[in-house]
């Protein structure tokens, strides 16, 4: 199993769902809709930073013109083929723990 920890997971699976606008905002506001948790800033950009040191997650600069970023870059995120073997790693291994507890979760 890829040596990934559950809320690397769940990173890594919110830019899968990001992929329109894979920026490190759009990540977190997904992150805190549908995991139900609040997420800072810095914990987010830490948890990148390790998915980038494990080499399943790339920044790349895109240029901006907005007046808002002052025409500084911003930084697109894109998960790399390990960090997508990654996910459906942890897919499989989740899927094999939940065989045949349909019937414990439902009651």
């Amino acid at each position: 199993m890829a040596k990934i920890g559950e809320f690397e997971l769940l990173v890594l699976l919110a830019l899968l769902r990001q992929a329109e606008e894979p920026y490190a905002n759009r990540v977190r506001e997904d992150l805190e809709a549908n995991a139900d948790r609040r997420v800072t800033r810095g914990a987010l950009y830490r948890t990148l930073d390790r998915l980038c040191e494990k080499g399943m997650v790339e920044w790349e600069l895109e240029p901006s013109s907005t007046p808002e970023r002052g025409g500084h870059p911003m930084r697109r995120l894109r998960i790399t083929d390990e960090g997508l073997q990654a996910v459906r790693e942890s897919h499989a291994v989740l899927m094999r723990f939940f065989d045949g507890l349909d019937p414990v979760l439902e009651s």
